[in-house]
């Protein structure tokens, strides 16, 4: 099994919050913290960081977490 950082920020966790959020996949994450901090967008991300946002989307779609906007 596969263990991913799940820091609030990383990739994995932008992808889970991307899933979550119903937004597209756009691999990215920040530096630090998210908002507040340096963006890497997808083009200066490294294979590993790629992979863990995918991860981080796929655990969500499968979990079946959304936000709800009602």
């Amino acid at each position: 099994m596969v263990k991913y950082d799940e820091r609030h920020g990383g990739a994995f966790d932008r992808g889970a919050a991307d899933s979550w959020y119903s937004r597209p996949v756009a691999p990215h994450y920040f530096v630090a913290a998210t908002g507040s901090s340096d963006r890497v967008e997808e083009a200066d991300m490294s294979a590993e960081d790629i992979i863990a946002y995918i991860a981080g989307y796929d655990w969500n779609e499968l979990a079946g977490g959304k936000k709800s906007y009602a």
